[in-house]
């Protein structure tokens, strides 16, 4: 074999191997750069489940390593700081434990954790109607209808008390189910103010409430002014109230109807034959014979 070309064949392998070594260093200095100034942090997870309404307990709870530019805003690095606190929002397996999903430790259990400070949870007995057939779930916002009679009118009204209103819970159900089925429960939960509160309330006692839903993006709130029963049938003008119905009269025994009897003709009189006598100044009337009438008057 010519030796000059194992040489010109060992020089090219030689040169290849210094240039792939070069290439190699100028792309992976940067990165092993990196990974030697990246630094990591501990991260407190959900070992299970965790569902609202309860308290945290430390088998529930594990600790991940997560870099430090990815730790997210509101996590915990310690568990002692997760512990016994309420679970307002369901927090999935192996999620990070957020403030924003916890309430302050020994602020209750169930709904109370869930409740903002001013504002207060009323529940209303519903069915499968005024629930919007089961379809009203936790975290929809529904507005509150109200049917009734006011004082001192004569008619039916229909008028929203009540708009944009959050729904906390469908009776045991604080959290709504991931494939949004229907959930038919008795009380719905109603987050409120204070002086809605006491309007819901009102509402429910005197009146048949129904809860619409609406997109829970839609925060406009409606100006209506009810609608009356006598609108229903295509009158308007306002109901007028109807005068008292005056006292009968005390009833009389009924006069008795005279018998009408038949006409009948009176008889005309007897007629008599008479012969006058005239003797000197003197005159006399004598009676040759009587004769009664037929019954129609001819002779």
């Amino acid at each position: 074999m010519d030796r000059r070309f194992l040489m010109v064949l060992a020089m090219s392998l030689v040169l290849a191997l210094v240039v792939s070594a070069v290439v190699y260093q100028i792309s992976t200095g940067p990165a092993r750069a990196r990974s030697k100034q990246l630094e990591y942090r501990d991260l407190v997870a959900a070992a299970q489940a965790l569902p609202a309404g309860g308290t945290i307990q430390r088998t529930a709870l594990k600790v991940t390593k997560i870099p430090t530019e990815l730790f997210p805003v509101g996590g915990f690095s310690r568990v002692e700081d997760v512990i016994d606190r309420p679970v307002i929002s369901h927090i999935l397996l192996g999620e990070p434990v957020l403030e924003g999903r916890l309430a302050a430790r020994g602020s209750g259990l169930g709904l109370a954790p869930s409740i903002p400070t001013g504002m207060r949870a009323v529940s209303v007995r519903v069915n499968d109607v005024v629930s919007v057939a089961g379809f009203v779930l936790p975290g929809m916002r529904v507005d509150v209808l109200v049917t009734g009679r006011p004082p001192n009118y004569n008619g039916t009204i229909t008028t929203t008390v009540l708009q944009n209103i959050l729904v906390l819970s469908a009776g045991q159900i604080l959290q709504s189910e991931s494939r949004g089925q229907a959930i038919n429960a008795p009380l719905v939960t109603l987050l409120v103010t204070p002086q809605q509160a006491e309007i819901l309330t009102l509402a429910n006692n005197e009146g048949k409430i129904q809860l619409v839903l609406r997109n829970s993006n839609d925060q406009q709130v409606e100006a209506t002014q009810g609608e009356e029963l006598m609108h229903l049938y295509g009158r308007t003008g306002k109901v007028e109230a109807t005068s008292a119905p005056a006292s009968p009269q005390p009833r009389t025994a009924p006069r008795a109807r005279p018998v009408e009897r038949p006409l009948v003709a009176a008889a005309p009189p007897a007629t008599t034959d008479e012969i006058v006598f005239i003797r000197g100044n003197q005159k006399s009337v004598e009676v040759v014979g009587r004769k009664s009438p037929s019954p129609d008057g001819k002779d």
